[in-house]
């Protein structure tokens, strides 16, 4: 039983072009880019069998093969990362038993997120894909709020049932929750963390499909999923004291680099 990583990475981004090769400064003062940091985020987790980064572009390719990744060339038709995942590994003829998505925009993600996530997908035989989700704080929640009162497309949430199986998922903040938090304080909206653990089936299956209205309105790639009416396990995950963030905007890199510099990551 063997585990894949495929971390799809593209030049051409319309938020922020250039994007994976964007360097961060962490606590050591000394700069890396954004893929190397999402490269080194995968090779942390444990019951990995393999690392790959997905690109179409030859600066990311020779970029990614200089710091010593595994690299798969994918055409420049991929729609987004799940995508890119199913060509990267239909092209190398893999046959894992799980392929997880690590998208090179969330280099602070924890290890404990994808081990979770897999035993997650592991120990329940009827989701076809699973996504971690973290609950926000009130801080957190205020920093989403935030985004969208600039007009910054930012974080995605996500609402799920009692099941945890996902309802929906919005650049939106969701829930509306009229209260006041503090901080600290726990809130009813869940940041949905951007990996995905799938089989290799759906997964296979999911280029095949036409864009879903919802998708392309959200722009949210597993929109497609639920439009299809396969299942998203969404499994809680814990920060335990670490902060969390992806790399949306350039407005993000200072807010990333402070967060590295907090908790010591070099």
């Amino acid at each position: 039983m063997s585990v894949v990583i495929v971390i799809p990475a593209r030049h051409a981004s319309t938020r922020y072009p250039g994007k994976p090769l964007v360097e961060l400064r962490g606590a050591s003062g000394q700069g890396r880019s954004l893929i190397r940091r999402s490269w080194e985020a995968a090779c942390a987790a444990r019951g990995i069998d393999r690392v790959i980064v997905a690109t179409d572009d030859a600066r990311i390719r020779d970029h990614a093969e200089g710091f010593g990744a595994e690299v798969a060339m994918t055409s420049t038709g991929a729609r987004n990362g799940t995508e890119r995942c199913a060509e990267a590994v239909a092209n190398l003829g893999l046959a894992p038993e799980i392929v997880v998505n690590l998208q090179g925009d969330a280099p602070l993600t924890p290890a404990w997120f994808v081990e979770d996530l897999v035993a997650g997908l592991r120990a329940d035989p009827g989701a076809d894909v699973a996504t971690p989700v973290l609950q926000c704080t009130g801080a957190m929640r205020s920093d989403l709020i935030a985004d969208r009162v600039a007009g910054r497309v930012g974080g995605t949430t996500a609402v799920f049932g009692h099941d945890r199986r996902a309802l929906y998922f919005s650049k939106e903040v969701i829930p509306h929750a009229g209260a006041e938090f503090g901080p600290s304080d726990p809130t009813p909206v869940f940041h949905h963390v951007g990996v995905y653990a799938y089989r290799p089936a759906p997964l296979a299956e999911y280029p095949t499909w036409d864009e879903g209205r919802l998708e392309t309105l959200e722009g949210l790639e597993q929109l497609r999923f639920l439009e299809r009416g396969r299942r998203i396990l969404c499994v809680e995950v814990e920060a335990r004291g670490r902060e969390f963030w992806e790399l949306n905007n350039p407005s993000d890199v200072p807010k990333l680099e402070a967060m590295m510099q907090c908790m010591g990551i070099a």
